[in-house]
C-alpha cells in the first residue's frame, strides 16, 4: 500500500470519533490528511446530552488564572483536532511527528 501526497476527507455526514479514529490513525502511519465540511460531522447520541457534555467541558477551566487554562475551542475543525489529538500520543516524538504532519 503506497502514501499519496494528501488523502482529503469529505466530513459531511460522519460521526465525529469514528472518523478522527481513523484519521488519527492514518497520522501515526505517516500519511497527510486533510478533513474538509467539518462543520457537517455528526455527534451521536441526543442533543440535549451532547450540550449538557460541552457545557462541563466549558466549565473546567484553571482556578487561579482561567488565561492558563485549558482552551476551548468552538469552532467545528477545531473541535476535530483536539478529539484526533487525543487519540494520537502527542507528547511522544512518533505523536509529535504525526501531529506536525
Amino acid at each position: 500500500m503506497g502514501f499519496e501526497k494528501v488523502v482529503v476527507v469529505d466530513g459531511r455526514g460522519h460521526l465525529i470519533g469514528r472518523l478522527a479514529s481513523t484519521v488519527a490513525k492514518q497520522l501515526l502511519n505517516g500519511q497527510r490528511v486533510v478533513v474538509v465540511r467539518c462543520e457537517l460531522l455528526n455527534v451521536s447520541g441526543s442533543f440535549y446530552r451532547n450540550k449538557l457534555k460541552y457545557f462541563a467541558f466549558l466549565r473546567k477551566r484553571m482556578n487561579s488564572n482561567p488565561c492558563h487554562g485549558p482552551f476551548h475551542f468552538r469552532a467545528p475543525s477545531k473541535i476535530l483536532w483536539r478529539t484526533i489529538r487525543g487519540m494520537i500520543p502527542h507528547k511522544t516524538q512518533r505523536g509529535m511527528e504525526a501531529s506536525t504532519g
